[in-house]
């Protein structure tokens, strides 16, 4: 049964792409790298991170540099962002019912504080940030054993396969959301154990 709900916060929770490609548009040349054209931008959206990393020449060494700079950034803008439609609705609904809520991200603690806060939506129970973009699967072992959770009574959603990598290594059931990030097509290709293309969804699977 299920207990504990664990999200992924960008993409999932909140509408945060559009702002952080804009953002690395305006950085590119910091990064010693291209801006993106909107034809790219879209394109970006079926690969994986390290596919998409060694497509674009993005160093490994140099992704931890631009990921915090991009958090940092973020940061002046997190007020600004908005949560996808109808999510809100469903996340104080499952707080409603007594479901256990937590948040997994590569964001820093403080971004998502100001967004929950500014969101009407300061109902999570627990918030981990891994600024580590490669070891979601880690960091989602480790807060399961922060808070003593057990594989069988968690699931696990998101908008990326690195989600649907995360839950899998753990022993998790992922739900994978169309709405973020990846687009469905390579969500559906790394077989989560669900995929939703609507908030509402995630009620009927919690209560099958």
């Amino acid at each position: 049964m299920i207990k504990t709900v664990i999200f992924d916060f960008d993409g999932t929770i909140a509408d945060t792409f559009s702002t952080i490609t804009k953002l690395f548009n305006s950085k590119a040349k910091e990064f010693g790298l291209d801006k993106l054209t909107s034809k790219e931008i879209e394109s970006i959206r079926n690969m994986g991170l390290k596919e998409l990393f060694k497509k674009y020449g993005v160093n490994l060494i140099k992704a931890p540099f631009i990921a915090k700079k991009i958090r940092q950034e973020l940061g002046f803008r997190i007020t600004d962002i908005k949560s996808f439609p109808k999510i809100k609705k469903i996340l104080l609904k499952l707080n409603m019912k007594g479901y256990q809520l937590g948040i997994l991200s590569s964001n820093s603690k403080e971004n998502i504080e100001k967004f929950l806060k500014t969101n009407g939506l300061e109902i999570f129970d627990f918030i981990h940030s891994e600024k580590n973009l490669f070891r979601k699967g880690k960091a989602l072992n480790t807060l399961l054993k922060q808070h003593k959770l057990y594989p069988e009574s968690v699931i696990y959603l998101g908008d990326e396969v690195r989600d649907i990598d995360a839950a899998k290594e753990n022993g998790l059931k992922i739900i994978s959301v169309t709405w973020g990030f990846n687009k469905k097509e390579i969500l559906k290709k790394n077989k989560p154990d669900y995929l939703v293309d609507k908030p509402e969804e995630i009620l009927k699977i919690l209560t099958i």
